[in-house]
Order: C-alpha cells, then structure tokens, then sequence
C-alpha cells in the first residue's frame, strides 16, 4: 500500500510539473505576440523595413531581439558593427546602412561557406557589409568544449560601437566565447553596446556573466538588461547607451 502511495505521490509531482512548464510556455507565447506588435509598431514608417522579408524566431533571433536591434540602429545609430552569425538580423542591419546609416560600416563574421554563398544568392546585402568566414572549431573554456571561430581572437582586433551576438553554433557550457577576446581589450573610454541572443539558456547566460565580470575586474561602467519572449537576449551598454537596456 506505502508503495503504491508513494508512484501516486511521484506521479502527481510530475503531472503538476508538466502543468507549470504548459503555463510557463503559454506566458512566453502571450509575450511573443506583444513583442511582435510592439516591433511593427517600432518599424512603422519605414517602408523598407516594413517590406523587408525576414524570418523571425527558430533558429533566428525573436520579436524582442528584433524589436530592441532596430532601436538600437535607429535611436543611437552606431558607426562601427560586429555581427557574430550571418542571418536574419544581417538583413536588418544591411537594410539601415542602404537607407538610414550609410556611413556605417558592417562586419559579419559567419562559420559556413556554403551558408554565406547561399544567403548571398537570396538577399543582396549593402556594399557596407561584409562576409567574412572562420570555419567552427572546438576550443576548450574552463574546462568544457565550446564551439569557436578559427582564429577569431588574431583576426578580429578593432572595436565596434555595436556587437551582435548570435553565433557560431551554441554549446552547453560557456557558450559564442569568442566575445570575450574583444571585450578583454575594452577600456574605460569606449562606448559599446553588446546584445546578446539566446541568453536564456546556460551556456550563453555563462559568457554574460564573464562578459560582466570582465567589465568590473577593469573599473569599466556598464549597463545592463534582459528581454524575453518565447526566447531571451541580454544587453550590455557602457554609460553613453544605458538606456538602451529599458527600452
């Protein structure tokens, strides 16, 4: 009888934690449905971005990505941009240096050859932007295997105003590392935005948290916010675009 008490306790646990994640995951739908109106809303006017054919979610960044990543590009409009994953925000970003930043320069950095060559034979991208393939490799990170750009700490040196994190490939534990080489070499005088995808799941909350701790060990200020819908993306901004976390 005690055992067959305690399957009934044990299954009624489980029942009522499949319940709790079924209304976890409706809020987050019921969120995403805002934040899509709140992102046509924000494009609202601009003709281009309102016919531009994106694909929102999956595999590419979400509404509130997309939502916080066109008033980034429209209220604070950087000069210098470092896109980690070519895809759909490239669409965006490329889609702003045709109409409204052309001074704007847009580096892309992407792990697939054959991707690129495709993307490129779909959408053209602004002559501002550019392609630039390191193919993935392992590298270990505290002691865990992470996914990285080959050679990406020797190629890329200069600072942007904006970077955009949504690649390479994700991993477990400490995941799209190669930010930290960038953002070892920050000072105190440089203003930055970082937005950051994905950073609901572990391995990308991970980095942010180093990129955080970074910031502090050099006595950098810094800002820093969370938007989720059905998925999450942090930013992190020096004091010059603090409210770029709330907006």
């Amino acid at each position: 009888m005690l055992e067959k008490l305690k399957k009934y306790l044990k299954q009624l646990e489980s029942n009522q934690q499949l319940i709790l994640n079924e209304i976890n995951n409706s809020k987050k739908q019921a969120e995403e449905v805002e934040w899509a109106n709140i992102y046509h809303d924000s494009i609202r006017g601009k003709k281009w971005l309102e016919e531009l054919p994106i694909n929102v979610g999956r595999w590419a960044g979400n509404y509130s990505f997309f939502y916080v990543l066109n008033r980034i590009l429209n209220d604070y409009k950087p000069k210098k941009i470092l896109e980690l994953g070519l895809g759909e925000s490239s669409k965006v970003i490329s889609a702003y240096l045709d109409n409204y930043l052309t001074e704007t320069c847009h580096l892309i950095i992407e792990q697939d050859e054959n991707w690129a060559t495709s993307f490129k034979e779909k959408f053209t991208l602004s002559k501002n932007s550019t392609i630039e393939v390191l193919p993935l490799e392992q590298c270990v990170i505290n002691n865990f295997n992470v996914n990285s750009y080959n050679n990406f700490a020797k190629k890329i040196t200069d600072t942007f105003d904006l970077y955009v994190v949504d690649g390479p490939f994700g991993s477990d534990r400490f995941s799209r590392y190669d930010i930290i080489s960038l953002v070892k070499k920050f000072k105190p005088s440089h203003e930055f935005i970082i937005l950051f995808d994905d950073t609901n799941r572990k391995g990308e909350f991970e980095t942010c948290e180093e990129i955080k701790s970074i910031l502090e060990q050099r006595k950098i200020t810094f800002f820093s916010g969370y938007y989720e819908g059905v998925k999450g993306s942090t930013i992190i901004t020096s004091e010059k675009y603090k409210y770029a976390t709330s907006l």
